[in-house]
């Protein structure tokens, strides 16, 4: 077991399965691609494999603090993806970017927060080199009316 997986251990957490398409839903992307040293990876949702873990939108049919659960859930998520790809998650020596989205209700303005749910759980596993550049988006829907996506560019060995 690794650094990473023993540091899950210790926080009570699992990762999910790997993102999987729900039925009539053609993935035509990688949900990871490594070029040179760096990951990229594609928007995750709140998901365990197939099954969509939360829905709504954060500021009418949740709160702040259900929102930021949500991320956190979709940090598990792009980490059980990476898990996959890369065989382990000790490979990633660093993150570089995150992009989050939030489904918000019109004039919810507090993005940042919600997203900090995703922040939060890197930080606690890999440390300071889980400090990332990041961006917190509002947006009127995302798919499957999840109330949060998630992408990251991160470092690999």
């Amino acid at each position: 077991m690794g650094r990473i997986e023993e540091r899950l251990v210790e926080l009570g957490l699992e990762l999910p399965q790997p993102f999987a398409a729900p039925p009539g839903v053609e993935f035509k992307f990688d949900l990871v691609r490594v070029s040179g040293g760096v990951a990229y990876v594609s928007g995750h949702l709140p998901t365990d494999g197939a099954d969509v873990l939360m829905q709504g939108k954060v500021g009418d049919d949740l709160t702040v603090d259900q929102g930021y659960e949500a991320a956190r859930l979709t940090g598990l998520a792009v980490l059980a993806s990476l898990n996959q790809e890369l065989g382990e998650l000790d490979r990633v020596s660093g993150w570089v970017k995150a992009l989050g989205l939030v489904n918000c209700a019109p004039g919810f303005s507090k993005t940042p927060a919600v997203i900090n749910g995703f922040t939060d759980l890197i930080l606690g596993l890999w440390g300071e080199a889980g400090r990332h550049a990041r961006s917190a988006i509002g947006a009127s829907e995302l798919p499957f009316d999840v109330p949060v996506e998630v992408e990251a560019i991160v470092e690999v060995q």
